[in-house]
């Protein structure tokens, strides 16, 4: 049987493994899920693609996004990462990145996971959308909006309803590959 992809996935060889592989699948480990995170948040204003092709240029500069590491990034870290040509050099996305790992440790500090945070929100099960066509998924949606909003109040930084929606769909927390 052939898998079915939505036209965004066939654009390219990387599209194809993104999505063959990674996208929409349910991730329920911390690390995996801040990566994903800090990735969707660089990609606000550019395409995806553009990030996927410099994932291991962010895993290098952010310390194979282990949280605890990327927390305690100090002034020095941050000029590296401003000058550093391989992964997106914008500063308030940095700092955010860094800000989440923070937020982060502070759920663990209260017994909670980032990974039970997020899911909490989709009552712990992947919220399926039942696609059987390609359509164009919405860039955010009522829920996604409460969560961005929540999270907001919780201390993260540039979660927007548009990238907290991509990141569900990445995640797998909203189910929208093809059937």
């Amino acid at each position: 049987m052939t898998l079915k992809r939505p036209q965004w996935a066939n654009a390219t060889p990387e599209m194809q493994d993104y999505y063959d592989h990674y996208w929409g699948f349910p991730v329920h480990d911390d690390q995996q899920l801040f990566a994903m995170f800090s990735l969707e948040l660089f990609q606000a204003g550019l395409t995806w693609q553009t990030i996927w092709r410099r994932r291991e240029a962010f895993n290098q500069a952010f310390a194979n996004f282990n949280i605890e590491k990327v927390a305690s990034f100090t002034d020095e870290d941050i000029n590296r990462l401003c000058e550093d040509e391989t992964i997106i050099r914008n500063r308030r996305k940095i700092l955010a990145v860094i800000n989440n790992a923070q937020v982060i440790l502070k759920l663990w500090k209260m017994g909670k996971t980032f990974d039970k945070y997020m899911w909490h929100f989709v009552d712990d099960q992947p919220q399926d959308l039942g696609l059987t066509t390609d359509v164009e998924l919405a860039p955010k949606t009522p829920a996604s909006e409460e969560i961005a909003k929540q999270m907001r109040k919780d201390g993260f930084k540039f979660v927007g309803p548009t990238i907290i929606y991509s990141f569900m769909t990445a995640v797998g927390m909203v189910n929208a590959r093809l059937k």
